[in-house]
């Protein structure tokens, strides 16, 4: 059987520079053109859907968390006890999981210690350690409440006078985890205005931790020392508004060394 011979290739004309023109070669689709979307604004099958957030989880948690900070502070969970995180579960009536979650974030805080296949323990603290933490403090905050009382006008410091009072209704009902909670919103308030977020971040945390029990119990301390010391928030807003520096030193110092 014959072939018929090969076709001669037709050369490419030349171009104006007398030099044969290359042979054009069809436009691939290039991989962006491949993966775009179809229209604008569109997305493909291929594309994953958007994760849903566990809001449901995360609020659980949380109301874990402030629970357990609560019943620290008001002696119900005791210094050198140690607590399973299903016992403690049943308590609240949600499952050990957001518990432990929230144990673990008390680990980090320092107010309890992993115990394993056991539990938590809480931490045993004294007197000592309560000093310490509020040495650390007063070195951080009375520079910056000075700082703040040159420069802060005294209607900003009248506006926070709601958060001095209220610290005050909870020292008169007794309620020591409503105190704690309402205390430090005082004092993240008045470090607030300084703007610095990370100094005020570091002082939550230790605040935080001077608020935990001593080895003696949250009763070792009365409720009439509670309301002496929250009305040390109403005279030192009056001494800032004043621009009295040093009532301002005095008064937070005293405070803190009283803090508990």
């Amino acid at each position: 059987m014959e072939h018929a011979p090969p076709r001669a290739a037709t050369p490419a004309s030349p171009d104006r520079s007398g030099e044969p023109a290359r042979p054009r070669v069809p436009s691939q689709p290039t991989a962006r053109d491949v993966s775009a979307p179809a229209a604008r604004g569109e997305h493909t099958h291929s594309e994953p859907p958007a994760p849903r957030t566990p809001l449901r989880r995360t609020s659980v948690r949380g109301q874990v968390l402030d629970g357990l900070r609560g019943a620290l502070v008001a002696g119900d969970l005791v210094p050198g006890e140690v607590y399973s995180a299903p016992g403690l579960a049943e308590r609240f009536g949600v499952s050990a999981t957001p518990v432990r979650e929230a144990m673990q974030q008390l680990a980090l805080e320092g107010a309890v210690e992993v115990v394993p296949n056991r539990g938590f323990r809480v931490v045993e603290r004294d007197a000592r350690e309560l000093a310490e933490l509020a040495e650390v403090r007063a070195l951080i905050e009375v520079p910056v409440m000075l700082r703040l009382a040159h420069s802060v006008p005294a209607d900003q410091w009248a506006a926070l006078r709601p958060l001095a009072e209220e610290t005050v209704a909870a020292a008169e009902t007794g309620d020591r985890a409503r105190y704690a909670e309402s205390d430090r919103a005082f004092h993240g308030a008045v470090l607030g205005l300084g703007g610095n977020r990370q100094l005020a971040s570091v002082a939550a945390d230790l605040h935080r931790r001077a608020q935990w029990p001593l080895v003696t119990g949250p009763l070792s301390r009365r409720p009439t020392d509670l309301v002496a010391d929250a009305a040390q928030h109403l005279a030192l807003l009056e001494a800032l508004a004043a621009r009295d520096l040093p009532a301002v030193q005095s008064l937070v110092r005293e405070h803190f060394a009283g803090a508990r």
